[in-house]
C-alpha cells in the first residue's frame, strides 16, 4: 500500500450544513489568518441538506448581518400559525397554538439551498470547501488523538478490487477536527463508542422525518402559512405530527416527523405519511398539483438528557451531530449554527478542543434544551398524557424537579408474539407517489452498483431466522426507500439489500433491533441530489 497523500489545515469540518458552514465562517471572520477547510460528502453543498424548515433568524442576523438584502433563493416570511387535531375523517383546528410553535418573525426556508447560498460567502472569506468528499473514517496520531479525517477511496468495485478509475482517498491532517455530520453521524458514532463521550448520558434519540415538494395549481397556495398536526393516521401510542407550509410560486413543502421509538413491528413510517396525505384537510389542497423533490432523514430528538461529551482530543461535536434539536418547536438550525458560532469563538482562542464541552453546556444553547428535556419523553406514556405533560412543562419552564429517562430507540420494539397491533383505519391511496420506489425518483438518489454496499449487516442470518419469527422483518417496513427485502430464490431466503436506493436516512442503522445494521459512507458524491428541500 503506498504512502497516502495528505493535506494539512488548522481546522477540518466534517459537514457543510448549517452548523459546518456557520462555524467556519464565524471562524475566518475572527480569525482569517487560520487554514479552514470544510468536506462534503454530497456532490454539490446542500444535496443531502434535508429540513422542514422554519427558522429563527437570530443566528444569520448575527453571522451575516446584511443577510436580509440578498435572501436565499426560498425564504418566506412567516405570517399565520395553525395547529390541528386530525381525526380519520377532519379534525380540530386548535383556539390557541402551542407557545413553542408559533413563528411571527420566522422564515421559511429549504435548508438545502440556504446551504447551497451560504457556501460562496464562506468560500470568499478564504474558507476552502470539497464537495463529493466522503470521510470514511478518522485519521488516528500517534498518541491517539484525532488527526484529522481519511477521504474515501474511489473507484473500488463492489468486490473490493480496484477499477480503471480507481483513486485512492487522502489524508486531511488538522489541529482540531470539528464534526458537523448531523443525525447519526457515520464518523461521530465511531468516535463516540471510541472515547466513551456518552458513558454519563442516555442513549440518543431519533425520529424519522420525511419530506415532498409539491407544485399546486395556481392560487391554492398562501406563502407564509404554517400548519402543524397531530393525531391521525398515528395511534394514540406511537409518537408524529405533521408540518404543511406554503411558499411562493405556488409551492408548498410538506412532511411528517415520527419518533423511532414506535412499538409495533408491523408500523410504516413511509405509508403513515402518505395516509397523512389524504386526509380531508390535506388532499384537496395537492389534487391536480405534481411532485418535485422528496426525501427523507434522521432527526435527533435526544435532547438535554442525551448529550454526549462534545470534546475529545483532537475533536469536538457541533449542530445535530451533537444533538441540539428543540423537539417540541422542532427546529434545530438555529441550535446548530449556535453552536457552530460558539465553537467558532472557542477555537479562536484557543486551537484546542479542551473546554469546548463545558462551554456548550454553559451556553444559551443547552438551557434552551434543558427547558424541554421532559417534553419529547412525556409521549412514551401515549398521546394524551404526553400533551398534559407537555403543557406542565411549558407552564412551568421546565422547573420540574425530574428529568425524565431516554431510551435507545432501538429496544423499543415489540416482539409479534403477544403482541397487541394498533387499528391503522387507512385509507385508499390515489396521490403520488404510488410506492415508495416511485418515492425513491424524486430524491434523484444516484448511487454506481458497481461499488461497495455500505449498509453492513453484521450477521445476516439473524435476518432470515430469528428476526422473521420474532419481528417479522421490520426492516421491510421502517426503510422508506425500499432498501432491505427478504427474497426467495433457489439458494433459498435471504436478505438483499438495494443499496442503490439508499436516500442516507440511517433510519436502519437505528431502529434495527438487534443493532446489527452499520450505515457508512458510500463512495463521495454518492446518495441523494435534493432539488429545494
Amino acid at each position: 500500500m503506498s504512502e497516502r497523500e495528505f493535506m494539512e489545515y488548522d481546522v477540518v469540518t466534517v459537514g457543510a450544513g448549517p452548523a459546518g458552514l456557520a462555524f467556519a465562517v464565524r471562524l475566518k471572520q475572527i480569525r482569517p489568518e487560520l487554514s479552514v477547510c470544510v468536506i462534503e460528502k454530497a456532490s454539490t453543498i446542500g444535496a443531502q441538506v434535508l429540513s422542514g424548515a422554519v427558522i429563527e433568524p437570530q443566528p444569520l442576523d448575527e453571522l451575516l448581518p446584511g443577510w436580509r438584502d440578498a435572501p436565499p433563493p426560498v425564504c418566506v416570511p412567516a405570517t399565520e400559525d395553525e395547529f390541528w387535531f386530525l381525526t380519520r375523517n377532519g379534525g380540530r383546528k386548535a383556539p390557541m397554538v402551542p407557545p413553542q410553535m408559533r413563528n411571527h418573525g420566522n422564515f421559511i426556508v429549504s435548508l438545502g439551498a440556504m446551504c447551497a447560498w451560504m457556501a460562496p460567502q464562506a468560500e470568499a472569506l478564504g474558507v476552502e470547501i470539497y464537495p463529493g468528499f466522503a470521510a470514511a473514517e478518522p485519521y488516528f496520531n500517534e498518541d491517539g488523538s484525532v488527526g484529522g479525517v481519511r477521504i474515501g477511496d474511489m473507484g473500488v468495485a463492489r468486490d473490493g478490487t480496484h477499477k480503471p478509475t480507481y483513486t485512492q482517498g487522502i489524508d486531511i491532517r488538522a489541529k482540531v477536527t470539528v464534526l458537523a455530520e448531523g443525525a447519526r453521524g457515520h464518523l461521530t458514532k465511531q468516535l463516540v463508542k471510541r472515547y466513551d463521550l456518552d458513558a454519563l448520558s442516555d442513549p440518543q434519540a431519533y425520529s424519522i422525518g420525511i419530506k415532498e415538494l409539491w407544485q399546486l395549481p395556481a392560487g391554492r397556495a398562501k406563502p407564509g402559512r404554517i400548519v402543524h398536526s397531530l393525531g391521525w393516521p398515528m395511534d394514540p401510542s406511537t409518537y408524529g405530527g405533521s408540518f404543511l407550509y406554503h411558499l411562493e410560486n405556488d409551492q408548498v413543502a410538506l412532511g411528517m416527523v415520527m419518533g423511532l421509538d414506535y412499538r409495533d413491528p408491523m408500523f410504516q413510517p413511509y405509508e403513515a405519511f402518505q395516509q397523512w396525505k389524504h386526509h380531508p384537510t390535506v388532499k384537496p389542497l395537492l389534487e391536480g398539483g405534481t411532485i418535485l423533490s422528496a426525501g427523507a432523514r434522521a432527526v435527533v430528538t435526544g435532547g438535554w438528557q442525551s448529550l454526549p461529551k462534545c470534546e475529545m482530543p483532537g475533536a469536538i461535536l457541533i449542530g445535530d451531530t451533537a444533538g441540539l434539536l428543540n423537539v417540541p418547536k422542532i427546529k434545530g438550525t438555529h441550535q446548530a449554527m449556535r453552536s457552530g458560532m460558539l465553537a467558532a469563538a472557542h477555537l479562536a482562542e484557543t486551537l484546542s478542543p479542551a473546554g469546548w464541552d463545558a462551554k456548550l453546556r454553559a451556553s444559551p444553547v443547552m438551557e434552551e434544551l434543558r427547558r424541554v428535556r421532559n417534553i419529547k419523553p412525556g409521549f412514551k406514556r401515549g398521546l394524551w398524557m404526553g400533551l398534559a405533560n407537555a403543557g406542565w412543562e411549558t407552564l412551568t419552564g421546565g422547573r420540574s424537579p425530574w428529568t425524565l429517562k431516554v431510551k435507545a430507540d432501538w429496544t423499543s420494539l415489540e416482539k409479534l408474539d403477544g403482541h397487541e397491533a394498533p387499528e391503522r383505519d387507512y385509507v385508499q391511496r390515489t396521490l403520488p407517489p404510488r410506492d415508495r420506489l416511485a418515492g425513491v425518483y424524486f430524491a434523484a438518489t444516484e448511487h454506481d452498483e458497481d461499488q461497495p454496499v455500505h449498509l453492513r449487516v453484521r450477521d445476516t442470518s439473524i435476518c432470515v431466522d430469528r428476526c422473521t419469527e420474532e419481528y417479522g422483518n421490520p426492516c421491510e417496513r421502517f426503510c422508506p426507500a425500499g432498501v432491505y427485502e427478504m427474497v426467495e430464490d433457489e439458494a433459498g431466503r435471504r436478505l438483499q439489500i438495494n443499496a442503490a436506493n439508499c436516500v442516507h436516512c440511517k433510519t436502519c442503522d437505528i431502529k434495527d433491533p438487534y443493532a446489527i445494521i452499520d450505515w457508512v459512507t458510500p463512495e463521495g458524491g454518492s446518495g441523494p441530489n435534493y432539488q429545494n428541500l
